[in-house]
Formats: structure tokens, C-alpha cells, sequence
């Protein structure tokens, strides 16, 4: 990735975040507006990071090609970065499933002791998620 390029993406991400919340603190400040900031700022700076990568693993192919090291290239990249998301997610999804089931264990436990270890089995099951991600990431990188 040249110079240039990496300051145009660097430009694109600031004003992402800048010229929706600039529009926010000028007008009326209200939570539509809020949200709508939010909603538009989400959209271009992942938009943003999804074309900075793109361009950073084409970048890299064509270097890796012209020197004639190629490795795997994209395919290498691309299942690294397979690997990152089924861990990030995998562990937001268990999160809020622990979330849920730990509160409404606690709220059944006061009511009922006897029912703690039915309770615990279910927060269990929920934090499981995060383990079944973990494992499918050591499995990518292991194939990598």
C-alpha cells in the first residue's frame, strides 16, 4: 500500500466519524438524529475498513507475486481474518446469552435454592458458544 493511499484511507476514516456527528451537534440535538448519526457513521467507517483491507491484501498479492514469494497470499489473510471473526463473535454472542441466562438464574434462584444447579446448567450451556468459536478458530488457523 503506497503512501497516498494509506493517507486517503486515514482522511476517510476520520471524516466518517466526523461529518455525522458534526451533523448531529449542528441541528436540533434529538435522538432520531442520534441515531441516525450513529447508523451513518457505522456504515462508512466499516465501509471504509472493508475497502482498506481489500486494498492492503491486493497490495500485498501483487508485492508477493512480483518477488515471486507467494505464500498464500490472500487465502492466508482471508483465514486469519475467518479465524478472528468466528472468535469475536462467537464471544459477543456468548456474552449476551450469559447475560441473559445469569440474571434470570440469579432473579429464580432467590426465589427457589433448590434449583441452582438446573440454573447453572443453563449459563453453562450458554458460555459453551464462546468455547464452540474458540475451537473452530484453532481448527482454521490449524489448516492455515
Amino acid at each position: 500500500m503506497t503512501v497516498m493511499t494509506q493517507i486517503v484511507l486515514a482522511a476517510a476514516l476520520v471524516f466518517s466519524i466526523v461529518l455525522p456527528f458534526g451533523y448531529y451537534l449542528i441541528g436540533e440535538k434529538s435522538r432520531g438524529r442520534y441515531k441516525t448519526a450513529i447508523g451513518v457513521n457505522a456504515f462508512f467507517f466499516f465501509g471504509t475498513m472493508l475497502i482498506a483491507v481489500a486494498v492492503m491484501f491486493a497490495g500485498s498479492a501483487s508485492v508477493q507475486a512480483a518477488t515471486g514469494t507467494a505464500d498464500g497470499g490472500l487465502a492466508t489473510g482471508l483465514g486469519y481474518i475467518a479465524a478472528a471473526l468466528v472468535t469475536g463473535l462467537s464471544c459477543i454472542g456468548g456474552g449476551i446469552a450469559v447475560a441473559s441466562a445469569a440474571s434470570a438464574a440469579l432473579g429464580a434462584i432467590s426465589e427457589d435454592q433448590s434449583i441452582l444447579g438446573k440454573s447453572l446448567i443453563f449459563v453453562g450451556l450458554a458460555e459453551g458458544v464462546a468455547l464452540y468459536g474458540l475451537i473452530i478458530s484453532f481448527m482454521i488457523i490449524g489448516k492455515l
